[in-house]
């Protein structure tokens, strides 16, 4: 059985950054953000619609994460099962409907009680910004306000979660130890 530990929390907040090291801790694969590839190939003039297509391109890049995680730990014939780490999901696509276009596609809110993890790790703000081309809110308002809605998502939800902050190293211990209690 995979443990999914889903990586989310607002814009450069290296979720990409621990779900790759805990991947390589772990000697497990990680699903990457499809929001991402997307907009590199799409560019970044999106509308509400493109959204719904991300949220699908995650599920899909999710599912055969999954099928492959699955693959890894039946090759190796153990109990000790690898986990998948999942960068960003469903709760971050409802943020970002909302944010951008104050509502949200029923498809996504459907997955998201539909979908089942085992962890979720909420990567706080304490990171200085680090630009790129798809960043949208280097603002400490927005990061603010973007951190606030996910913790309330957090809160309000019943899977486990922990605050990953500090620096790039203390983020890494605190995601292992949190790992390592499943």
């Amino acid at each position: 059985m995979v443990k999914k530990i889903v990586i989310l929390g607002p814009e450069s907040t290296g979720k990409s950054m621990l779900c790759e090291q805990l991947a390589a801790h772990y000697k497990t694969i990680w699903v990457r953000e499809y929001a991402r590839e997307y907009l590199l190939k799409n560019g970044t003039d999106y509308s509400f619609e493109n959204l719904l297509d991300i949220a699908h391109g995650q599920i899909r890049n999710e599912e055969l994460g999954m099928r492959n995680c699955e693959l890894q730990n039946n090759k190796q014939q153990t109990t000790n099962y690898k986990p998948l780490f999942i960068d960003t999901d469903m709760y971050v696509m409802k943020v970002w409907c909302e944010f951008v276009f104050d509502k949200c596609h029923h498809w996504i809110l459907n997955r998201i009680v539909e979908r089942k993890y085992d962890l979720y790790l909420l990567c706080n703000i304490d990171l200085p910004w680090v630009k790129d081309e798809l960043r949208e809110y280097p603002d400490l308002e927005n990061r603010q306000k973007l951190y606030h809605y996910y913790k309330d998502i957090m809160i309000n939800q019943n899977v486990p979660w922990i605050e990953i902050s500090g620096t790039y190293e203390e983020r890494l211990k605190k995601a292992i130890i949190a790992a390592d209690n499943l």
